[in-house]
């Protein structure tokens, strides 16, 4: 079956955008770069939102979705401390590379990073790559076929950080993310899972 180009033009779009964008965030040195990621996923968000919004029925905020949120945030934080135990005994430049990836954040005070992770940039990715692009890929290719798409440009675009340990961290967190978002059909607990795990791991307990 053949499907409407006017389907896959927005979607598409996006995709090219995203790259542009995180060119821009990772690879161009203007700007601070935390401010420069809130920049970039809350344009995404607000895009995806206009051409399509997502409906009321994938947010449900209750007492299992806020415990969902708080547990899956401090599993993924300890697979990512393992991983990196892991990484740090296998291959020589991993610590060269994680310490890399928290340098970009330098001159930036910790609370103005915990905040623009916590109340934007976290939200927002989850807006546009869970609420947004996984929902429309499985719609397309079903839920294991959308998970795996998603996940793969989720980790794809961040090529630009010419970082390793980055692509690799991006396709592990998007996988957790878009597994979540996959069983249970609801942002709010994805959301609140990343918000939480990426203001933690680098502004309160980072692993540098």
């Amino acid at each position: 079956m053949k499907h409407p180009a006017i389907v896959w033009k927005p979607l598409l779009a996006t995709i090219i955008l995203v790259n542009v964008l995180w060119f821009a965030t990772f690879y161009l040195t203007f700007s601070t770069f935390w401010i420069k990621i809130a920049i970039s996923a809350s344009s995404l968000a607000a895009l995806s939102w206009w051409i399509r919004p997502i409906g009321k029925d994938k947010f449900h905020l209750d007492v299992r979705a806020l415990l969902i949120g708080l547990a899956s945030a401090v599993a993924l934080y300890l697979i990512f401390w393992a991983g990196k135990e892991i990484s740090s005994a296998i291959f020589p430049f991993a610590e060269r590379q994680i310490g890399g990836i928290y340098g970009k954040g330098e001159g930036a005070p910790m609370w103005t990073i915990f905040l623009l992770l916590f109340f934007i940039t976290g939200p927002c990715e989850e807006l546009y790559w869970r609420g947004f692009l996984q929902d429309r890929l499985m719609e397309r290719f079903g839920g294991c076929g959308g998970w795996l798409l998603t996940t793969a440009i989720y980790a794809g675009v961040h090529i630009w950080s010419f970082n390793f340990m980055l692509i690799g961290a991006a396709a592990v967190a998007g996988a957790f993310w878009g597994a979540m978002y996959w069983r249970l059909g609801n942002l709010s607990p994805v959301i609140i899972s990343h918000s939480l795990w990426s203001a933690f791991i680098f502004a309160v307990i980072p692993m540098s």
